[in-house]
């Protein structure tokens, strides 16, 4: 089954689409199979994964309205190893007639049960907004992926979402968790973002990647051609950063498999000793404690038969000796 990834901060120009396209494309060079949904309106995701977002007649918005099926909207771009669910202008409309159906925020998480067994992983491009579109994204996923800057207006919009993503815990996705905060747009010659950047990893400690997107004009530029940085220009500091990234993303994951597959031997072994134990017949108890009582009643017997013996023996001397001793008859 995928891990489902919802990309989101209600700030805008804070590198999710970035993030959405170069980090689909950095897995995709991993040989895993990934699905990038583009669900804004604006459907920058789209083109900056090489897809005429006009050209198709099916995308996200008929998939959320149950218009077609799920696989029937995913395109498959022949120069870049992903899969793309894609979006136009019509997801607004979409988004205004989500809200006269019921279960309205459940539609994507109902449309991805169809295809999230053919991939590894499913990334999720939301608008930047906390509206019924981000919470279709935040009821399907398993995580959310928080890429922010190192500024001082970005922790704000932060703390927001955060109180959005635990109110979905606390109501309709109980298995929702921060994903990762990702650290983006980084210039390491700012003092304020060497400070933000501190307060992250302090408040959220391991949760923060350590991977950290700098300022890259490659980067700006790839979009420009509809092509992600991994093929416009794979020795850029932005493409070496987008593939740390996915490495990283991978190495939590087999540390995270791992984990759980020893908790899990660990409570199947702790079973089987507790089902062994109480499952032994109570007749077989007490045969067992039988056999174990009568050794030692033969011990005691035993002893007990030898006590008499040397008795005996020390009475025959005494007897014997008093009639060495008396006197002959006359």
């Amino acid at each position: 089954m995928a891990k489902i990834i919802a990309i989101a901060n209600q700030k805008g120009g804070v590198g999710k689409t970035t993030t959405a396209i170069n980090l689909c494309a950095a897995l995709g060079e991993t040989q895993r199979r990934v699905l990038l949904i583009d669900l804004d309106p604006q459907g920058n995701a789209t083109t900056g994964a090489g897809v005429d977002k006009n050209s198709h007649e099916l995308t996200t918005c008929d998939v959320l309205l149950n218009a077609c099926q799920t696989k029937e909207a995913i395109v498959s771009p022949e120069h870049v190893k992903f899969d793309v669910m894609p979006s136009n202008a019509d997801l607004t409309a979409a988004e205004v007639q989500l809200m006269s159906i019921d279960g309205r925020e459940r539609c994507l998480a109902e449309a991805l049960s169809q295809v999230e067994a053919n991939y590894d992983y499913i990334y999720i491009d939301c608008p930047p907004a906390l509206n019924v579109l981000t919470l279709n994204a935040f009821v399907a996923a398993n995580g959310v992926l928080i890429p922010m800057q190192c500024e001082y207006y970005a922790l704000e919009g932060l703390s927001s979402l955060l109180q959005t993503i635990k109110q979905v815990q606390g109501s309709v996705n109980p298995r929702l968790a921060i994903e990762g905060i990702l650290r983006t747009m980084f210039d390491g010659r700012n003092k304020l973002g060497h400070e933000v950047s501190n307060q992250l990893i302090e408040h959220f400690e391991s949760r923060v990647y350590r991977t950290i997107i700098p300022r890259n004009v490659r980067l700006a530029e790839a979009p420009s051609f509809g092509q992600p940085i991994v093929y416009y220009d794979k020795s850029s500091r932005g493409s070496i950063a987008y593939l740390a990234l996915a490495g990283e993303i991978i190495r939590r994951e087999m540390a995270s498999e791992s984990a759980r597959n020893a908790a899990r031997s660990q409570t199947n072994s702790a079973g089987s000793a507790s089902a062994a134990r109480t499952s032994m017949d109570p007749s077989t108890v007490a045969q067992a404690t039988t056999i174990q009582a009568q050794p030692n009643i033969a011990s005691k017997a035993n002893g007990e038969a030898s006590h008499t013996d040397s008795a005996e023996r020390e009475d025959k001397p005494a007897e014997s000796s008093a009639t060495q001793e008396a006197p002959p008859v006359s």
